[in-house]
């Protein structure tokens, strides 16, 4: 077997050309197969880890998903607001342990600016219940005062101390920015892998307080100055969503049915966990598309693995036939291509990896930031393993066929062909 398996590299080796080709279609295949598992597995893991600890979300009358997306992911806009009594009657509930109030709408040079109070640094967890960090400064304490994600610091190149102008709306363009009313950098969160680092945090009050005068949607009004501003009482009319603790699971079901009922507005209140299953069930056409394709590409490569080892076995009928005449059975001659197929088939897979993680060192930087999907470079997982055997086993199997051929061949048949 040794000497078989010396003999099938020796044999790879002297086609160095066509095993080449082969391998890099092999390693092509190897890379978009595990490319997407990894992105699948890692996108839906990244989403799992965003939240953690939170009961509930309550918004505006909405579906699930929807008020998923856009009150923990920042995609989208809210159908409808909360009003603040609203707020305060769920927060005060005897079943809730924490509430935290989010109200969204605004941006800053492409990331979103969300408005909190001190309770999102205190009860929001993400992960496996990992709390917010800082690397410098701590939370916001004045009107202006403002506290940035990692990717937003890393980004924009802030640092605490650094000056902020805020926009009104998604859109960050000259005629919708607060820029008489600059918010200054006092805290960097920690990376967390999260929307988290690519959100602006400010507070309450001053998302009340920079659109004195922007009742209309646009600069109508006037704004006063900040010192004018700070002097006032800005508590909320109306917040976008709201996040909830509760003292006891038990009570889930009963408070979002109690919420979901509220004869005061219409609301929704949903339970996270089940939300990202929709959001799953929603994208799975999706991911069975991108395997399928991935599949077939890998299909497409052995296939020319195939053609490659056909091809050249019309040119190898002579070595076979030597072979034959040097004492070598039909079955060694079997075990030898089959051998070969499997050693290009190995070197592809190895390729493959290298160039997997290689494209994935450079592309991490740029997914994390354009879709917030940590994809980590992590060890091969059991399932890749299970579809990188897959993938051995079938250019295995591919072998057999030019196998089954070349020990079908005669010696005399070998001996004869003209060259």
């Amino acid at each position: 077997m040794k000497t078989t398996l010396n003999l099938a590299w020796k044999s790879v080796a002297n086609r160095k050309a066509t095993a080449m080709l082969t391998i890099l279609t092999v390693a092509i295949s190897v890379v978009l197969l595990m490319g997407v598992e990894r992105i699948r597995t890692q996108a839906k893991s990244s989403f799992a880890n965003t939240i953690s600890s939170t009961d509930l979300i309550v918004g505006g009358r909405s579906g699930q998903v929807n008020l998923l997306l856009y009150s923990v992911f920042r995609i989208g806009n809210a159908t409808n607001n909360i009003d603040w009594k609203s707020y305060q009657e769920f927060a005060q509930n005897p079943a809730v342990k924490w509430a935290i109030p989010i109200s969204l709408g605004d941006s800053h040079r492409g990331f979103r600016v969300m408005g909190t109070n001190h309770s999102y640094f205190e009860h929001y967890r993400y992960g496996q219940k990992q709390p917010l960090e800082f690397t410098q400064g701590h939370e916001f304490n004045g009107l202006f005062d403002t506290v940035i994600g990692s990717d937003v610091a890393k980004s924009l190149g802030y640092h605490v101390g650094s000056e902020i102008i805020i926009a009104h709306g998604i859109s960050d363009v000259a005629f919708s920015r607060h820029d008489t009313l600059p918010f200054k950098v006092v805290g960097i969160l920690a990376p967390t892998g999260t929307p988290v680092d690519k959100t602006v945090h400010v507070s309450l009050e001053a998302i009340e307080a920079i659109h004195v005068g922007w009742e209309s949607g646009a600069h109508l009004g006037n704004t006063p100055d900040a010192k004018t501003l700070r002097e006032r009482d800005f508590t909320p009319n109306q917040i976008t969503a709201m996040l909830l603790g509760l003292k006891s699971k038990i009570q889930t079901f009963s408070l979002q049915r109690q919420i979901n009922t509220y004869p005061k507005e219409p609301l929704s209140a949903i339970i996270p966990g089940v939300a990202l299953q929709e959001l799953w069930g929603m994208m799975s056409v999706a991911e069975q598309a991108l395997m399928a394709v991935s599949i077939f590409v890998v299909v497409s490569g052995l296939l020319g693995m195939l053609s490659s080892l056909l091809t050249s076995l019309q040119e190898r009928r002579r070595e076979m036939a030597i072979l034959r005449a040097m004492g070598a059975r039909p079955r060694h001659v079997f075990t030898l291509l089959v051998l070969e197929a499997s050693v290009l088939t190995s070197i592809g897979i190895v390729v493959g990896i290298i160039l997997l993680y290689a494209l994935l060192a450079v592309a991490h930087p740029l997914i994390q930031h354009q879709y917030g999907i940590n994809v980590a470079m992590t060890s091969i997982t059991s399932h890749e393993w299970l579809l990188i055997g897959c993938v051995q086993l079938a250019g295995m199997v591919i072998g057999f066929i030019p196998a089954f051929r070349a020990y079908r061949q005669s010696l005399s048949d070998g001996m004869t062909i003209r060259i």
